[in-house]
């Protein structure tokens, strides 16, 4: 008997990283996971998996920003395997212009489409039937660049993740003498594939010591396995040593400037 036997789990960004251990975990459990994500056949991977290990899941590909999308997909689960119980709202997407000085209007709202509008139309396309049966569960993977925004992440980047863990402790505020328990996870660098993506990627050595995609996960299935009547409304999960990102600051700071700012640059410093 699993503690999660007959209960719905719906996972974005479920084919990598945080998602795709969360969704492993929470099977783990008895829970029919729903994965959530853009790639259809890496989610079918992640599907695989949970299906060789004995557990249940469903492939969703879905662009989570789009309302339209959201609708679907909620109503097809629920004809399929019913009302959703836990809401996992991981997926997320870093900038590419990094400074604010550059950052396009087009990029600043990407970003947030998909780190805060999304989790705004997953939880009001849940909330009905959570509300009506009294009880259901929200878990969303903020970030650290909540509280501290800097150079790393990006300013379209911290300002969602400090808007989703706004509208957690809302969830958490309003709905929680309604059985909903609304939970925001902020972990520090977390060695996932997104950190390809950086100014300055990171190194193998520097990755092994970050917050791992499974210690987040870890955090995910916490919230989700406690007894109905306790919650967790945050938790902090940070690396144990602090690294000098000094050097990946000033790099992210360049990233994508104008072509005659990076020039003068060039030519300040003498290269």
């Amino acid at each position: 008997m699993g503690l999660l036997d007959g209960k719905i789990a719906l996972v974005t960004g479920a084919g990598t990283g945080i998602g795709r251990e969360s969704a492993i975990k929470l099977a783990t459990e008895g829970a029919t996971v729903v994965l959530v994500g853009r790639r259809e056949a890496v989610l079918a991977e992640v599907a695989a998996a949970i299906t060789e290990a004995g557990g249940t899941a469903l492939v969703k590909p879905a662009h989570i920003e789009d309302s339209e999308q959201i609708h679907s997909l909620i109503h097809s689960v629920q004809s399929e395997a019913g009302p959703i119980d836990i809401l996992v709202n991981n997926a997320g997407a870093g900038g590419r212009v990094l400074n604010v000085r550059w950052t396009s209007e087009d990029e600043w709202n990407e970003i947030l489409g998909v780190n805060l509008t999304a989790v705004y139309l997953l939880t009001q396309a849940v909330l009905p039937s959570m509300l009506e049966r009294g009880a259901g569960t929200i878990v969303t993977v903020s970030s650290l660049a909540a509280a501290n925004p800097n150079l790393l992440g990006g300013a379209a980047y911290g300002a969602a993740k400090a808007g989703v863990r706004n509208f957690m402790t809302y969830l958490h505020n309003t709905f929680r003498n309604d059985g909903i328990r609304a939970t925001c996870i902020l972990p520090g660098e977390v060695s996932t594939p997104i950190m390809d993506n950086r100014a300055n990627p990171p190194s193998q050595e520097v990755r092994d010591a970050m917050v791992q995609p499974d210690d987040v996960a870890r955090a995910v299935h916490l919230a989700a396995t406690l007894p109905p009547r306790t919650v967790i409304p945050e938790l902090v999960i940070a690396p144990t040593r602090q690294r000098d990102i000094s050097g990946d600051l000033e790099v992210s700071r360049w990233k994508g400037a104008p072509e005659d700012i990076l020039r003068g640059l060039d030519v300040h410093h003498g290269r």
